[in-house]
């Protein structure tokens, strides 16, 4: 059985999937998401990872570094699961480059294979994707639209 529950943001309107205990998922509607077969998705908000992911999400967007994530369990292949699992070290205020991600890796990786992975992170906002730029520090590609990654990086102080 899986739960979700609407959330509003300044930035639009997200829907978050938990299997009960762990978060899996967090998307801007609208975005092109992953989620588990049609009917198996209840409505219930008073869960307790959507309580916690509901004061998170006031604190970060009061502005306030909300310290760690609710309970997180995104599904996706090894890899994917490994540089998830590196955005979630980037520092609130602070941004990475692909290929300073990718160069984290014990064997050679691409940073077009890390953007690749970055691209299909599942819990927006949450997992960090926002905090990953180009080489030269650009904008470049975020799933909910690179408005809301510049609106993200402006209330975390990044850029002006």
């Amino acid at each position: 059985m899986w739960y979700s529950m609407d959330c509003s943001s300044p930035l639009g309107d997200l829907l978050a999937v938990s299997d009960g205990t762990f978060l899996t998922g967090l998307w801007f509607k609208g975005q092109k998401k992953k989620l588990p077969p049609p009917g198996e998705i209840v409505s219930r908000a008073g869960l307790p990872v959507f309580q916690k992911l509901e004061r998170w999400m006031e604190d970060y967007f009061c502005g306030k570094d909300p310290g760690p994530i609710p309970p997180a369990a995104p599904s996706g292949s090894a890899f994917q699961e490994a540089v998830w699992a590196l955005l979630q070290e980037i520092p609130y205020g602070h941004t990475v480059t692909y290929g300073a991600l990718a160069a984290r890796f014990d064997r050679p990786m691409s940073a077009q294979a890390v953007g690749g992975a970055v691209g299909r992170n599942p819990i927006s906002i949450l997992i960090p994707c926002h905090r990953v730029v180009g080489a030269d520090g650009a904008l470049t590609g975020y799933a909910g639209g690179l408005w809301r990654k510049e609106a993200l990086l402006k209330l975390e102080g990044i850029l002006a």
